[in-house]
């Protein structure tokens, strides 16, 4: 088993310029599912008023969003976990908490719940309303990790492209 997981770890050092991409660009399009939330969502609780509608070809994109937030949490940890094996950074570990609480928010505290509980908190008496702010929370531990990642891959691209021109 060991051995398995050090020729994974040898692949994706080769191709960690093409896997942070591949990473970022999927969390990337979590940035629509957050706009949505916000728009929608928040402010819709907040000031009565959506300033998003949530129909016709947006709601086709942000099912699509949602099914690429596990691909999208998945290797976008190993980025970090990557880092971490290499060598102890609280940046990194701080960001694989961030990412994978979102599992806690994906099985249990789902959109939908958060969703009713906003619109209508006597909907569902047994959770207190708190806890669709605490899912929305969640979400929002996304944003520093897509920055990061982002500019990963900004400048995993920018080195490679320098090594190529030498």
């Amino acid at each position: 088993m060991q051995k398995l997981f050090h020729k994974f770890w040898e692949w994706y050092e080769r191709n960690l310029t093409l896997n942070t991409s591949i990473a970022a660009g999927l969390f990337v399009l979590q940035l629509i599912h957050l706009y949505w939330l916000f728009a929608d969502v928040v402010l819709l609780r907040l000031v009565g008023k959506s300033y998003f509608d949530l129909s016709g070809i947006w709601e086709y994109i942000i099912v699509f969003v949602d099914y690429t937030e596990i691909p999208a949490l998945i290797s976008v940890s190993l980025i970090y976990i990557n880092e971490l094996r290499k060598g102890f950074s609280l940046k990194a570990a701080w960001f694989l908490v961030f990412l994978n609480v979102q599992w806690l928010h994906l099985f249990w505290i789902t959109d939908e719940f958060v969703v009713s509980q906003l619109i209508d908190p006597t909907r569902n008496p047994l959770f207190p309303i708190w806890l669709a702010w605490i899912a929305i929370a969640i979400d929002y531990l996304e944003l520093p990790v897509i920055y990061d990642t982002s500019k990963k891959t900004i400048v995993a691209m920018r080195e490679k492209l320098f090594k190529n021109s030498k």
